[in-house]
């Protein structure tokens, strides 16, 4: 299936975010032909919970390009993630990927939960 490149995706990566995936993209055994999906499902303590990982494309999906990182989404999440930022800590005290959702009316204490 030949993906159509979106000129701007929906959500950003930060800095952080693009190198730790990065990272994963170039561990031995990564399948190059998965793409990043960033979406949203139902569930979680406050309604919906985030999605991020590698997977193939589907039909409804569209296609996206940040910084390198072949990226999908559905478009139907757009009106959850738009202005949406993933960010990646490293902290002592937390560590992983971190969701800044301007469209998040309340979160969880675990950030990967939302609603709107």
């Amino acid at each position: 299936m030949e993906a159509t490149i979106a000129t701007e995706a929906p959500v950003k990566l930060s800095g952080n975010a693009i190198a730790e995936v990065k990272r994963l993209m170039s561990e031995p055994g990564f399948d190059a032909s998965q793409y990043l999906r960033i979406g949203v499902k139902g569930g979680g303590c406050s309604g919906l919970s985030y999605v991020l990982g590698f997977d193939r494309m589907e039909d409804d999906d569209r296609a996206y390009e940040i910084k390198g990182i072949p990226v999908i989404m559905k478009d139907a999440h757009g009106i959850y993630l738009l202005g949406m930022t993933v960010d990646y800590s490293d902290g002592l005290n937390a560590r992983g990927f971190v969701f800044n959702n301007p469209n998040a009316s309340s979160s969880c204490g675990c950030g990967s939960s939302f609603a709107v």
